[in-house]
Parts: structure tokens; sequence; C-alpha cells
């Protein structure tokens, strides 16, 4: 009769530590691995490691999220397969930050290692701008026993060195004290007498520009209300989300700025988020003019740059994390205040799966931690605005400028009689020619808004009607002009997939030669601004022009110097910029973007408008606005005019209610995109029979739109049908979907993706 296995073997049998992995790809996870005893102290939750997966046990690399330990016989008659190596040496993800991964691939229906790959950074994952280093300290063991007095003097020297500063050396370090090469060190290793690891060090370290320091301005007292309502917050170490409705040019940033001195007297740090389009270098200055030490996180920096940033940042060394969108991932071990200015920004959504937007991942992480958050905005999101007015969030209003400036006078030109003056031509109207003329006289500066791109926005012919489409995404092309006249390129450019052929000059269907270019864009705007006023500097800002490294803080300088006299440009002229000597703002046509197929097109209006008009009057001379619209009837224009948030808010937010729109209903869309338009759609047709299926006896909750092509119905020769799924209940409609996801059976060629709380219907 047998007697078992000895106790030491019985407990190796019974006990055992697994690891629970999760990829950034297919197949996804999460999957359990064994953690070898010699990697059971490296092994932690929230760090790279590399497993073997599938049939050939090819390696890659997962995150460990989860860590626990059994015991008793495995009983379930799989092997597992068992880690083989930990890739960080630090842990990436802390405890707050894995359930704040958890959250989001919960609500945006993202797979864990999709989310954590956008939290990481590819610098960070790839220990961009370090290297390895060998460092080396005595081996006392081995050196009690070892008579050292008999080591050639090179060897003692190396001894002596590393006994006198009783810290570990690089080579180099060494061989420079000793004055020898590397031959006397690995002579130590060979003989046992030296302990070797190795590191990674930063090539290069990131010298912060030293500013003169700025004091604090006087507040006002609405300024004083609500830094009070967010210091008391600190004080206490209270989660609470406070929305301050500031009118542009209220000071709100000096309200933000005094609020983190308070949090940084705490020893805690803090996250403002701002749109990347307003981390102007004035942005940058101003943080860093009243603090110690700051980050600035933008697209702009390398991935070296990025990575020594976020190890300052998670080693407790930097105050303040000034950043757009993904800077709500900042790995701060002290946070104590989270700002998200501009918050009605479409760009804190990201468009690419995890599809998250950084407003609510702030309220979220900010309940986790425990700390407030700051919302600021002159033109709240109606989302934001409803959650304020129905308590769930604190309102701190800030109706009035700073130094009781006086907002700038608004005044609509209307097109549609503008158009039948036989003295009117161009795009600039004659009042605001005019206005433009007395503004220069004044020594004054101007600001022309067009949220159109390119020369021409259309490319017909008028003999057969033929539109000159982009063929993979069937939309026209914008007609864009590059050069001077003798050496112009005339280019037909898609600006959805970037396709892009010359500009023809005959009919590619009839060969008529009478082609016509219509519509208005910023280049054609530019033109004819220069040809107005031919000896007035004029400087143009969009996409196409600010694409070199540092061409959009070159350009503001020169606006700000005075150097440049007009600024024409997209919606980056309308945010955030603070110009004390522009006092015109002339938007060109009010109505781009007033009549797209979504429910949000005159609150985007409404905005851009309002956002636009702040950028006058900031100084010591009053600012004027003059707002060119076919529809100055619409309530977006009359509300814009007069700086009427609130009348805005009342009269839209009834037929958000009546026709179930947010904020009075949660949405889920669907994309489904393939090659082929029918087999596209009926693969929709299936996934909304799946929906319905899931919801049962429920059905009547939900609201099901579609399936129905996208207004943008075919990009990079992808054809795409949406669903848009409606309803009061969030967890409902994403329970549906999550559902349908999982169950599903993929079809070649055909990829779905899910958008949670879309803001583009496109």
């Amino acid at each position: 009769m047998s007697e078992g296995p000895a106790p030491w073997e019985r407990d190796a049998a019974q006990d055992r530590s697994l690891a629970t992995v999760v990829f950034s790809e297919v197949p996804w996870g999460p999957f359990d691995y064994l953690i070898p005893d010699n990697l059971k102290v490296e092994v932690q939750v929230g760090r790279r490691v590399e497993v073997p997966l599938g049939r050939g046990n090819r390696k890659v690399i997962g995150y460990c999220v989860g860590i626990r330990h059994e015991t008793g016989r495995d009983t379930s008659g799989y092997k597992l397969k068992t880690v083989t190596a930990v890739l960080d040496k630090t842990t990436l993800i802390s405890a707050h930050m894995l359930e704040l991964t958890h959250w989001m691939s919960d609500y945006y229906l993202a797979r864990p290692g999709q989310v954590l790959e956008a939290l990481i950074p590819a610098g960070v994952r790839s220990l961009a701008g370090t290297r390895a280093v060998k460092f080396y300290s005595l081996n006392s063991t081995n050196l009690a026993i070892g008579d050292t007095e008999k080591l050639p003097a090179k060897q003692q020297r190396i001894v002596e060195v590393l006994r006198g500063q009783e810290v570990w050396l690089t080579g180099d370090q060494i061989c420079k004290q000793v004055g020898c090469t590397q031959a006397p060190l690995k002579s130590l290793m060979n003989k046992g007498l030296l302990q070797v690891e190795k590191r990674r060090i930063y090539k290069h370290h990131i010298q912060q520009e030293v500013l003169e320091r700025e004091q604090a301005l006087t507040l006002n007292p609405a300024q004083h209300r609500a830094l009070e309502s967010i210091t008391s917050a600190v004080k206490q170490n209270q989660h609470k989300t406070i929305l301050v409705h500031g009118i542009t040019g209220s000071g709100k940033t000096e309200v933000y700025i005094q609020a983190i001195e308070e949090v940084i007297s705490y020893g805690r740090q803090a996250i403002v988020l701002v749109p990347e389009i307003s981390l102007t270098p004035q942005t940058r200055q101003r943080f860093r003019s009243r603090f110690d030490s700051v980050a600035v996180l933008h697209s702009h920096l390398s991935d070296a740059e990025r990575h020594w940033h976020w190890q300052q940042i998670a080693n407790g060394e930097v105050q303040v994390i000034v950043g757009a969108r993904s800077a709500i991932f900042a790995p701060t071990p002290r946070l104590g205040l989270i700002v998200l200015d501009e918050e009605h920004e479409t760009s804190f959504k990201q468009e690419t799966t995890p599809r998250y937007h950084a407003r609510d991942v702030a309220v979220k992480r900010s309940q986790l931690q425990n700390v407030p958050l700051v919302l600021g905005s002159a033109t709240p999101a109606l989302e934001t605005w409803h959650k304020a007015k129905t308590g769930e969030y604190e309102l701190v209003s800030m109706p009035e400028r700073v130094m009781n400036r006086p907002l700038p006078a608004v005044a609509t030109v209307d097109l549609r009689h503008e158009g039948r003056s036989k003295q009117s031509f161009g795009s600039i109207s004659r009042q605001l020619n005019t206005a433009m003329q007395q503004t220069l006289n004044n020594d004054g500066q101007v600001i022309l808004l067009l949220n159109r791109r390119g020369y021409s926005t259309n490319i017909q012919c008028p003999a057969c009607g033929f539109v000159l489409e982009c063929p993979q995404c069937e939309i026209s092309l914008t007609h864009h002009r590059y050069g001077i006249s003798g050496q112009r390129r005339e280019l037909a450019i898609c600006h959805y997939c970037d396709y892009q052929t010359a500009a023809p000059k005959h009919c590619p269907d009839c060969a008529g030669d009478a082609i016509r270019f219509g519509g208005l864009g910023t280049q054609r705007l530019e033109e004819e601004v220069k040809s107005r006023f031919p000896d007035v500097p004029v400087l143009r800002m969009d996409s196409d022009t600010m694409q070199r490294p540092n061409s959009h803080e070159q350009a503001l300088n020169r606006f700000r110097s005075g150097e440049v006299k007009i600024l024409v440009g997209t919606q980056m002229i309308a945010k955030g910029l603070d110009f004390p000597n522009v006092t015109l703002v002339g938007v060109i046509n009010a109505d781009t973007a007033l009549h797209f197929p979504d429910f949000r097109a005159g609150e985007r209006t409404f905005q851009l408008v309002t956002q636009v008009a702040g950028r006058t009057g900031r100084g010591e001379m009053e600012g004027r606005v003059l707002v060119q619209t076919y529809t100055p009837e619409h309530l977006a224009i009359q509300a814009a005019t007069k700086h009427e948030y609130e009348m805005f808010a009342d009269r839209e937010l009834p037929g958000r209610e009546q026709f179930g729109y947010p904020p009075f209903t949660k949405m889920i869309r669907l994309i489904i995109r393939g090659p082929d338009e029918s087999a596209t759609m009926a693969h929709a047709g299936k996934l909304v029979e799946q929906c319905r299926e899931v919801l049962g006896e429920r059905q009547s909750e939900v609201r099901i739109l579609g399936p129905a092509p996208a207004p943008i119905a075919k990009l990079r020769d992808r054809y795409r049908i949406h669903v848009l799924l409606m309803g009061t209940a969030g967890d409902l409609l994403r329970n549906v979907v999550r559902q349908v996801y999982d169950e599903s059976k993929p079809v070649e060629g055909i990829q779905w993706v899910v958008d949670v709380d879309p803001l583009s219907l496109l």
C-alpha cells in the first residue's frame, strides 16, 4: 500500500500561483498561467509578462491583471502553461488605474488589453530613450573568504572604491575613478567577487526651461466663489464634480491655477486636461511660470520624451500634468485634483477603440481616487449642463469678464440680402469689409473664421452635372492650390482618406471645358483677403499650413507680436487664444455645420460662434463680431449673438427630450464596414435581429434605428452601415450589444465596431 508523497512533495502538489493575463489583440484573454518559483517575486499585477500561446507556443506579450493562489490538487484536467519572463521592473498600472481599466472595458465594450494599450504610451512599453547598463557592487559573502591583498593593484583599487561608495556603480564610473580598463572588472567577476545587475537608464535628461515667476492675480467675487467651492473639496479629500460655467474671458484659468496651488500645498498632484489645439506656448508658459515642476504632454512629443515624463510623473517628481485627452491616464501616485477645461470639446472623445470620452473617464477616476473634478466651459455640453441643473454636478457661474471688460457686440449679416446686392462680391460682405478697414485703420487685428479647408469645396461640370468624387470614399474632392502663380499645382484631395489627383481642366465625363470649382475654403478666403488688403500681412492657420513641428507656435507668435494683422483659419483659431489687440472677429459662414444630419449640429454651431466671438475684446479696446449667415433666425445663431447660453439650453433641451435624444437617453452606435454594400447591409440586418432576440420582452425599452447607410456611406473602399440603439437604461443597451458581440459569428471581410455615447453620427 502506497504511503503517498512526502510532506514537502504534497505542499508542492497542492499550492500554486496563477497569473491572469490579457492581450491587446486576438485572442484577447483572459487566460491563466502558472507562475514558476523563480518568477514569483517579479510577476505582479500591472506588469507585462511573456507567455506561450496557441498550439505552437509562440511567445507573446500580455498584461498581468490578477494573481491568485490555489491550494489543493488541480482537478480541471487542463495542463496550464507557464509564464516565461517578466518584462517590467516596475509596475506600470496601479490598483486604482487597473480598476479604471476594468470600468472602461465594461462601459465602452472594449477588451481589457485594448484599454491597457491605450493607457500605457508606446514609448513606455518600448522603454524609448533608455539603454541597458551594467551596475556593479561587491559580493560580500565571497569577499570575506578571499584574501583581497593578493589581488593585483587595479583590482584592489576597484574593491576599495566599491567599499567606500556602498552603492552600485556602472563600469564607466568605476573605471574613471580607478583609472583602468574593463579588464580588471571582468577578472573580479570571474573570481566571484562582484555582483552585476542590468538596469535601464535614460540617454538624455530633459531640461525644463526656467521662466520668471509670475504672481497670483487678484480674483473678483465670482472667481472667489468658484475657487472656494474647489478648495473646500480639496481640503476635505472629497469627491465631487464641479461645473465652472464662465463666459469667455471670465478668468477660469486663474481659478484653476490657484486651486492647484492649494492642492500642491498638501503635497499632492494635479492633472489639467485641455484640447490638443489649446496646448499653445501661451498655455504652457502660464502654468510653468507658476509651478516648479510641470509636465506638458502633447502630440509632438517623441516616444523618448513621453517615456521620460511618464517616469517623472510616476516617481512623484511632477506637480502639475497639463495635456490633451490621454493625459487623464497620467500615473500620479498622489492625485489631488483633475481639471478638464473646455469640457465641451469633441476632441476629448477618442474615435478609435477604445472609444472613450476623457470627461467621463475623468469623472470615474476622480470617484475612484476620491478627488474633486472641475469641468470648465463657456459653452458646456448639454449633457454636462443637464447634470449640473439636476444636481448631479455642482454648478458655479462666472458671468462677468475680468476687470469688468464688456462682452463684444455681435451683429449678423444676412447673406440672403447680401447676395441680391449688385455691390456685393466675394465671400466678405460689405459690412465686414468696412469693419475690417476701420479696425486696421485703428491699428487693431482681425480674425476671420471659416471652418472649411482648401480652395474650393467641390468640383463640378455645369454641362453634364458630373461631380468629382473620391473613388475610395464617394465624397466630393476638395480643390487645393499649392505653390505660386506660374509654378502652381492644382490638386483634388479627399479629406477623409488623403487620396489625391490632379484637379481636372476638362470634365472627365463629357470632356467639357467649363469645369466649375464651387464652394469656399480657407485658401480661397486668404486669396480674397490679400486682394482686398494688398498691403496688410495675412496669415492662414489650418491643418494644411500647420503640419510642421512648431508651426502652430511660430504662427501665433507672429500674430501676437503684431507682425500679422489678419488671421484667417478654421476652428483651431476659435479655441482658447488670448490676443488683447484683436478687436474684430468675422465669421464668414456660420451655417457650415448647421445642417449636418446630426442632432448636435445646432449645439456645435452655437459653441463655435460663441467661442470665436470670445477671442475679441480681451484687452483695453472693445471688440465686435460680425456673423455672416443665411439663417440669422436660427436658435443657435440668435443665442450666440446675444451671448445667451441658458437661452440656447432652455430651448434646445425640450426638443432633445421630446425626440428621445441625449442627455435624456443613452446611445450606442454600431458601425458595420465591408467591401460589398449588399453583404454589409445584410450582416447589419442580422445584427439588428440578434439585438431584438436578446431584448426579448424588453424590446419596448430600446429604440433601434437602422440599419441604414451612414451619412459618409463609403470610406477607404469600405461601405459603412450604421445602427443606433437608444434607451434610458444604459446597462441594458451595453448588455445587449455585449451579448450580440460575443455570440455573433465573424463574416470574412466585414468588421463592426461599437461606439458608446457617440459624438459623431457621420
